[in-house]
């Protein structure tokens, strides 16, 4: 019998799980929960014997994966997949997979609802500005992209979208302004919110050169990964330009002098809490339940991340 584990270090909701197990159970699998374990060593004892691995945002790293002497997959439920190593995964001719879209609403609300937050001054009793009618720039048009788009739409901003593997016509049809370029997109918008990931490519790509040719009254959504943030840059930005703010939905590694000067211009959630929706938990649960069975049992790779 095939044995699927689910390894969460911060556990789906029990609906989730309850939906995980019929998936699973009903194709003929064994289901393995590992939940709130409290040392990698847990994980890779765990995925010793079993043929599947679903995760959230559990590191899956070269020494998991090589524990796993049956291991055929690895899905990543959400849209990010930068804790799995993929290198090691494609050497063992293990798939790896995300769940893309299932997460995507959550990010975008959470996205436009930090906005909110922020131009009304942190709902701190002073006057603040109002959405509708400032130019949103979305960088990066996908699942969660479009979403944002939909719902700022609602709020009557002008809506505008840099994202080089998405055609102009893709984005018109939405009613977004498509731009031919990250650089003309943060000049020309007072609000961006970011959703590329994070790879060789994109890593500290977002610095001074782009966040200082943004309009007065500038404000950095980022719900994607730290990563992507030049932080060093990003803090010269903020000490030339009082009127820049910046919001993540994870701390930055500079939080400590973010407090200390520039109190009232940032605000960071506690921990990454993009997806942290029920509905969310539980779309991106059971998307990967499905993943593994279909690929197990018909060989389907449609969301497959790695090569090999």
């Amino acid at each position: 019998m095939k044995k699927v584990l689910v390894a969460t270090d911060k556990p789906f909701a029990k609906v989730a799980v309850d939906g995980i197990r019929q998936i699973i159970e009903s194709a003929g699998y064994e289901l393995v929960l590992l939940e709130k374990y409290t040392e990698h060593s847990d994980f890779v004892k765990a995925v010793e014997s079993v043929d599947a691995v679903i995760i959230r945002s559990d590191i899956a790293d070269r020494e998991v994966i090589e524990a796993g002497k049956n291991l055929k997959i690895i899905v990543r439920a959400g849209a990010g997949y930068d804790n799995i190593d993929l290198a090691a995964a494609s050497e063992h001719k293990v798939v790896a997979m995300n769940t893309p879209g299932q997460n995507s609403n959550a990010v975008a609300e959470l996205a436009l609802g930090m906005m909110v937050f922020m131009a009304r001054n942190a709902f701190n009793g002073s006057s603040g500005t109002e959405l509708r009618g400032k130019k949103l720039g979305i960088h990066a048009y996908g699942n969660v992209g479009r979403y944002v788009a939909e719902i700022a739409k609602g709020f009557g901003m002008e809506i505008f979208a840099f994202d080089p593997f998405v055609s102009a016509e893709s984005m018109e049809k939405d009613g977004v302004k498509p731009l031919k370029s990250a650089e003309e997109l943060y000049s020309s918008c007072q609000y961006v919110s970011l959703h590329i990931p994070a790879n060789a490519q994109t890593k500290k790509s977002i610095g001074f050169s782009l966040l200082s040719s943004m309009p007065k009254g500038a404000t950095l959504v980022n719900t994607a990964r730290k990563e992507v943030i030049n932080e060093e840059e990003l803090l010269r930005v903020f000490e030339e330009r009082p009127d820049f703010r910046y919001l993540s939905d994870i701390e930055p590694d500079a939080k400590a002098e973010f407090a200390e000067k520039y109190a009232g211009r940032y605000f960071f959630t506690p921990k990454k809490m993009g997806a942290q929706t029920s509905e969310a938990n539980v779309n991106a649960g059971l998307a990967a339940a499905r993943q593994i069975v279909d690929f197990l049992e018909k060989g389907i790779t449609t969301f497959q991340v790695n090569k090999f």
